[in-house]
């Protein structure tokens, strides 16, 4: 396999928005309209939003945001490719959100993930990150879990 490498770049250039829509319909599939908190492209193009890709041999196979907000940084829109999935790929991604939250000065770094990612959550887990409640626009649903990590 082709060594990862993870970029900041543009949510609406074209393999962007294309996992985008990947990442949507997968999670149309498992959940409930009101137990899905998508960001479209507009709202990934804001400032308090750094977008990344993460690319194998040039080909983007994954993607990650981070949200700035008073004070925490939320991680959004983590996917990688089912066939990139176990090979170091979404590590690579919530590492270098992670460095992007620390140079922006954040000492808390939050997420919500649903129930049935279970392969998101070993990986949050493994990351260091603890479950919390609900915190932000994210109410007390069952098919939702929420998360934090210290950076400090």
């Amino acid at each position: 396999m082709a060594a990862i490498t993870v970029e900041v770049t543009k949510p609406n250039r074209p393999d962007a928005v294309q996992l985008i829509r990947e990442l949507d319909e997968h999670l149309s599939s498992l959940y409930p309209v009101e137990s899905t908190h998508f960001l479209d492209i507009e709202t990934l193009m804001q400032p308090s939003i750094r977008f990344v890709l993460a690319f194998a041999g040039g080909v983007a196979v994954g993607c990650g945001a981070l949200r700035l907000k008073e004070d925490y940084a939320e991680v959004k829109r983590m996917y990688v490719k089912p066939t990139y999935r176990g090979k170091g790929v979404g590590y690579k991604l919530l590492n270098k959100v992670e460095t992007l939250a620390r140079e922006a000065g954040y000492t808390t770094l939050r997420l919500e993930t649903g129930v049935y990612q279970l392969e998101a959550v070993k990986l949050y887990e493994r990351h260091g990150f603890h479950r919390r409640g609900p915190f932000g626009e994210y109410t007390d649903d069952p098919l939702s879990m929420c998360y934090e990590k210290r950076l400090d």
